[in-house]
């Protein structure tokens, strides 16, 4: 359900004003324009959402509030059920959506790191792999450079 996210999206678009603390530590009403730049991730849930039917939906939502339709994919997480291996699908299944005509898809989230995989942080520091990620699992950057390449051929 995107409703929560398309509501803070209509919301983060207006200006506001807040009580704050400046640079100099002094107490000030803090006013803001609004972020006409703010976008929908799709990361998944229960089941993926990359998908061009879920995109034309989540597009036809951000429309029907007002609101411009500016979606970002993320690759991992719930869209590749959090198996590093299965971004480089998800990225490929996006690209296609975008030279198909669905320009409302802006971007794409990739974990990326120098080694595949993921560790524990562990209280030994010594015994951590260099390059390895101690949160997400990721593609290593061999396989993310290649898979930039192919995007960026197909777009």
């Amino acid at each position: 359900n995107i409703e929560v996210a398309v509501n803070a999206i209509k919301s983060a678009n207006q200006p506001h004003h807040f009580l704050g603390i400046t640079e100099l530590g002094k107490t000030a009403v803090i006013q803001t324009r609004g972020n006409r730049h703010a976008h929908l991730i799709l990361r998944g849930g229960s089941r993926p959402n990359y998908d061009a039917v879920t995109v034309g939906a989540a597009v036809e939502r951000l429309e029907s509030k007002g609101l411009r339709p500016a979606i970002m994919v993320d690759c991992s997480h719930g869209n590749s059920n959090k198996d590093p291996a299965k971004q480089a699908f998800v990225a490929r299944a996006c690209a296609r959506q975008r030279t198909a005509g669905q320009r409302a898809l802006i971007g794409l989230m990739i974990e990326s790191h120098i080694h595949a995989g993921s560790q524990a942080l562990l209280a030994d520091r010594e015994a951590l792999k260099y390059g390895v990620s101690i949160t997400d699992a990721c593609i290593d950057w061999e396989t993310t450079a290649s898979l930039l390449r192919e995007l960026h051929a197909e777009l």
